[in-house]
């Protein structure tokens, strides 16, 4: 008896929980291509090694930067999708220890375009999380030396080498409308390089850094 007096009780709070999670029309499908855009901070977990030979004692980091980012995801399948990212920061490199502690050495922007194969676990629900896993490929570009290593070392050029490495993301988007939702996502991107300092005081410097930046994420895509 007691199981039929609750039945009534139990079907409200299912249909209320369906109501909420699962909206016809909302649902992603087979085809469909996803357009997001973020504001996102690029967070280096940064470690490195010293500048050597002349500043053996030497460790540098790098600092963030908040920029605009578009997202191009299209989906092969109900669960699956496939994403391009597309970004481009700016970051400081500063001597963090020895004798270039709180020197700022040089400044560059990084484009790093990530391909990820993501699994959404919900594609029929209003709120559908996603997790990716992919490959990275940065470039630096614009790279200067600046005037305050410049005052220590003389005139200084500077290249940074390129980085390919694991990107891994976890998000979630949360349906507005039928075409339109609200983006979170976090993304950890295993990015090391090779500066090269050629100075016209001290010769030529390298110093070696894991950058391996987590990026953080929130905006707003269109379904398609």
């Amino acid at each position: 008896m007691a199981k039929f007096y609750h039945q009534p009780f139990l079907q409200f709070i299912l249909i209320s929980v369906l109501s909420f999670t699962s909206v016809p029309g909302y649902s992603y499908e087979q085809g469909d291509f996803l357009v997001r855009v973020r504001a996102i901070n690029v967070n280096p977990d940064d470690s490195s090694g010293g500048v050597r030979p002349a500043l053996l004692t030497t460790r540098v980091g790098v600092d963030d930067d908040t920029v605009p980012e578009i997202y191009f995801t299209y989906m092969f399948h109900k669960n699956w999708g496939l994403e391009l990212i597309l970004a481009t920061s700016e970051h400081n490199v500063s001597g963090t220890a020895g004798a270039l502690n709180n020197v700022s050495i040089a400044n560059a922007y990084v484009l790093p375009p990530t391909l990820t194969l993501q699994y959404h676990f919900l594609p029929d629900s209003t709120i559908r999380p996603y997790a990716g896993v992919g490959i990275n490929y940065s470039l630096f570009y614009s790279e200067d030396a600046t005037s305050a290593f410049e005052a220590i070392a003389g005139k200084t050029d500077v290249q940074i080498d390129p980085s390919v490495g694991f990107a891994g993301q976890v998000g979630v988007d949360i349906a507005i409308n039928k075409g339109w939702f609200v983006n979170l996502d976090v993304k950890y991107i295993d990015m090391s390089t090779e500066i090269t300092l050629r100075t016209a005081g001290l010769g030529t410097q390298k110093v070696n850094v894991d950058i391996d930046p987590f990026i953080f994420g929130i905006g707003v895509g269109r379904r398609f």
